[in-house]
This record gives structure tokens, sequence and C-alpha cells, in this order.
């Protein structure tokens, strides 16, 4: 749910901070007051198209910020969040947007900069905001399979994901057939490309970890003079008359006479004498080295040439040793398959065959559910629009024919199994059905939406669902319908509603009203919750306009006690 939001310097807001609860959050108000600037806000929040005419007149910026918790732990949007690398604490995601006067836009999830893609992707799973002429999720033809299988439950998605994995093998197997069958001339010039990359990397021998070795050896032979004379110095300052070994003996030998008459100089002469024998062995190491050490410049000159050589394959092939060899396993494996290339592709197309039967049992496997699942979603759309008062309306979901010749499928095979699928409505008895994204009435499309909503909120995962008047072109017993519906799709997601309807507002479990307040001669949007005495007065007024009346009052207070009685049930 949407707990928190708040807007700065954005269009006549100039700043509001919005504590929101779970189920129906009803928004009403004058026109023009700002209702619709604050959906307009939080779409920006999610990823809408920004505007520097969004920027307060005077302003720098408009600032937005939501904090979403989320309750599920599997919510789509906290594995985008971790595809994207956002750290997600508490289940509790922070998006911040920023829109400058000069149209720049800086968003923030978590702390973390991200695009306005990103945040798009993240924000579709968080937020569904529906208006009136808005084409959203269920008028997007495209989206019905989606939702079809996840109504279908567990069972559809399971063999879904059944049909994706063998779809996947055939899909890599058709683009090899696919390479493999590509100009015989071009063909011909990838095999002599790569047989003269093996060559040359074959002929190099390269040895891992060569490099570093050879770059070890050059480090030391660079240096040669200031080691061997490091070394010399070492030596002569150990060994020799009166050097260091010859006073370490002799502090030996008086601490050794001085532990023979008092014991506690034991522990003394103990570590010095250690001491005396281990540089004594460093000495004769260090002068054995002395005369292994030979400079020899020709190797130095190897070493460079080797160096070069294996730089000029990191450049060609890649970054390391490591990898200019996995390249050339790759492209021996690549000269094998090409040089026999018809056998390969014989093989392949077996391999193809073999899948192409095991995608035509799991489609069809699958789409026998979805035909199930079809006939359950279908029973219950009617249902609902019947208590909408739309029960003359028709709804269908039409699959596609897949078309067969000779037994054998012509239509090509869909990541998403065989079927396609649309929802199809007819409002009028003895008109036809049409697709749903076909309906135009706007009183009509508010119900139907309604009814699809109530349905899909419990499988889309959408966090909170915002309707900006989608009640318009309704009254009277429909009216009444809708706000109880709305009600019903706020017990599964949280719902903002924004309305002019008294039986919509009637059944919020919050009120909000929002009025416009001169300061400082500048126009500002004010939120105010609305409780009891506050929230009869707003509904009556919604009722009879401006002029209140004691049966206006009356009748406000009946609507209230009546959603009452209505959420109990």
């Amino acid at each position: 749910m949407l707990q928190e939001l708040s807007i700065r310097n954005f269009a006549i807001i100039e700043e509001l901070h919005v504590s929101l609860e779970r189920g129906l959050t009803v928004l009403t108000g004058e026109t023009g007051a700002g209702k619709s600037i604050i959906i307009d806000a939080v779409h920006l929040l999610v990823g809408g198209r920004g505007s520097s005419e969004f920027v307060r007149h005077g302003e720098k910026k408009a600032e937005i910020e939501g904090m979403f918790q989320i309750d599920s732990p599997d919510h789509p949007c906290l594995k985008k969040a971790q595809e994207f690398g956002i750290d997600v604490e508490e289940e509790t995601i922070i998006i911040r947007r920023e829109i400058s006067a000069n149209g720049k836009s800086v968003c923030r999830i978590n702390g973390k900069l991200v695009t306005i893609g990103i945040l798009r992707e993240i924000g579709s799973a968080l937020v569904d905001i529906h208006g009136q002429h808005e084409h959203q999720e269920l008028m997007d033809a495209s989206q019905h399979l989606r939702l079809l299988d996840h109504f279908g439950g567990t069972e559809v998605l399971a063999a879904k994901g059944s049909y994706a994995e063998v779809y996947k093998r055939y899909e890599q197997t058709a683009k090899s057939i696919s390479q493999l069958s590509e100009n015989e001339q071009q063909m011909a010039h990838r095999l002599d490309l790569i047989q003269f990359q093996l060559s040359e990397i074959q002929k190099a021998e390269l040895q891992l970890h060569e490099d570093e070795e050879l770059l070890e050896e050059k480090r030391k032979l660079s240096n040669f003079e200031k080691l061997y004379e490091s070394v010399q110095n070492a030596a002569n300052a150990l060994q020799g008359e009166g050097r260091g070994l010859d006073w370490i003996g002799l502090a030996m030998t008086q601490l050794e006479a001085a532990a023979e008459i008092d014991e506690s100089y034991k522990s003394v002469y103990e570590a010095v004498s250690e001491s005396f024998y281990v540089l004594e062995d460093a000495a004769r190491h260090a002068g054995s080295a002395l005369d292994s050490l030979e400079f020899d410049p020709n190797r130095l000159n190897i070493i460079e040439t080797r160096l070069n050589e294996i730089n000029q394959l990191k450049r060609k092939y890649g970054g390391s040793i490591e990898e200019i060899l996995e390249y050339g396993a790759k492209i021996e494996e690549e000269i094998e398959t090409l040089t026999n290339r018809e056998t390969h592709i014989e093989k392949l197309y077996k391999e193809l065959s073999a899948y192409e039967k095991d995608l035509l049992l799991e489609g069809e496997q699958l789409s026998c559910l979805r035909q199930e699942a079809a006939k359950k979603l279908t029973d219950a759309i009617h249902l609902e629009l019947k208590q909408l008062y739309m029960d003359k309306t028709v709804f269908e979901i039409q699959f596609a024919t897949l078309e067969e010749s000779g037994g054998d499928r012509t239509k090509p095979f869909k990541k998403d199994g065989l079927d396609e699928v649309e929802f199809y409505i007819s409002t009028n008895p003895g008109e036809p059905v049409k697709p749903l994204s076909k309906v135009a009435s706007g009183g009509e499309l508010s119900r139907i939406m309604l009814a699809m909503k109530t349905i899909f909120s419990q499988h889309q995962g959408i966090t909170s669902i915002i309707f900006d008047e989608v009640d318009t072109g309704v009254s009277g017993r429909v009216a009444q319908a809708i706000g109880e519906k709305i009600y019903e799709v706020a017990i599964h997601s949280q719902v903002l509603c924004i309305s002019h309807l008294p039986q919509v507002a009637a059944m919020a479990d919050t009120h909000l009203y929002i009025s416009k307040v001169m300061k400082d001669g500048r126009t500002r949007t004010v939120v105010e919750p609305l409780e009891n005495a506050a929230k009869v007065r707003e509904i009556g007024r919604m009722i009879s306009g401006v002029e209140m009346t004691d049966l206006t009052k009356q009748h406000a207070k009946e609507l209230l006690d009546l959603a009452a009685s209505l959420k109990e049930t």
C-alpha cells in the first residue's frame, strides 16, 4: 500500500503531506481544487511522463516522494527491485522523483538513482491508475492472456512454466539452424576467419599465468643492479672480521658465561644464540645468492617480445590468458560444427521436430486448462455485471483459431503457449460481441472496468489501485452499485478514488476533502481528513450543491448508515 505521499511545488500544490490507510480512500472537493493533480503526482511518481509544466510557477523544481509498504514477500516488485540491484529493507520501497524547471528528471528508489524505464517497471507493479479515458491494463488485449493465466491459478501457471522450458530449448535449436543455414559464402568467410584465429592462438602455446610470471621476471632483471648491490651489502654487513655476526657471537659467548653464574640470564642467552644461528644461515644464503645472480640482457629482450605477443592476443581475443584459451576452445568447437555443417543441421532438425511434438503436447494441455479457467472467469464477470445492473451484458473470452494444414501446424509457436486470447463484450441485447477495447460508453465502461477490477484485484498483485472519476456518467442505483463495487475492490487492494458521487463517498474508509486556499496572493491545495459531522456536510454538499438543508443532511446520514450496514455484510 501507498503509506505516505509528499508533494512539493507541483502545479498549484505548494507543500502537501498525506498519510494514507488501507481500504478505500475517497478524495472529494470542488472542481479545480486539485484532486486530479494529486493523482497526476502519483502517476509521475511511478514512472509517468514528466514535464517542466508540472513545476509550480517561480520554483526551481517539483518534488514527489512516496513510501510503499509491501505486504507479501512474493510481491513482483520485490523481485524486480532485486534484478536492478535495489536494496529493500523491511519490505518498504521509497520512491522519490524530482522534476526541474528545465525539464530534467531525477528518480530514486530506496536512495538509488534509476532510469525512468526502471522506475516505470517497478512502479507498474505498485500502482494501477485508471481514468475514464485512459487505456489501462484491462483494456490492453495483449495483457488478457496473462490475466487469464493468473486467474487460472497455480495449475495454469505450472503448465505454462513447463511449456516455457520446452519453448526455450526449441527457440535455441531453431536459432542454431538459422545460423548454420546462412549464406554459403558467409559461412566460408566465417570458417576462414576462425581457423586463422585458432591457428594464431595455438602457435602462441600460451600457459596459464605465464604473463604474470614473465612480468615478475622482467621486474627483477630491470632492477638487477640494485638487487645485486643490496644483497652484497647485506652479506658484507653480516660476515667478516668486526662485522655483525662477530659482535652477536661475542654477545652470545658473554651471555653464556653470565647464565652459568645466574640462571636468570639463560633465556636472554638462548634468544641471542638462536638469532645468531638464524643470521649465520641467512648470511650463507645471501652469499650463495650473490654467486647465482647473473644478468642476461638477451633474456630481457626475450621477455619483452613474449609479453608483447601476449598483449597482442589479449587485444584480439580476451583480457587474460584464460579468456584467450576459452575463446580458442569455443571457436575450435565452431570450426568442427561448420566443417560438418550438413550433419549438424540434420541433427538439429531432428531435435527441433522432437521439441515441436513436446510443445504441441504441453501447449494443448495448457490450452485445456485455460479453456476451463475462461469459463469460470466468464461466469464471474457476468455475476459482477449483474450486480452493476448490466444483467443483459454478454462477456466472452475468445481464443484465436490455430490454423492447421495436413495435420501440420502452420502457425508458429509462441513463448506463452498456443493461444491468442481477447476479451469481447456486448452491452446491448441482439448486438454482436466486440473487443473490450472498442466499448465507448463512459458509464458502461466504468461498470465493466469495476467488474473486472473486482475479480482481477486478487490476481494482479497491485499494491494500490487509483480510480480517477471512473463513475462519470452514472447516477441513482447504478451509482450505489458502483460505490459497493469499488469498496469490494478495496478489500484486496488499497484503493484511492476521486469521485463526485455521494454514494461512493459514503462507502469510504477514509474521506479526504481537497480544497483551495489563498496565501500571500498564491493558490494552495489543502487536504483535510473528514470525520463524523464534517463527513455528513461534505456528502450533503455532493447531494445538493452549495445549499445544505435538514433534508439533505438527513439524506447524507442515511447514505452513511446504509454504507456502514453494507460494509458489515
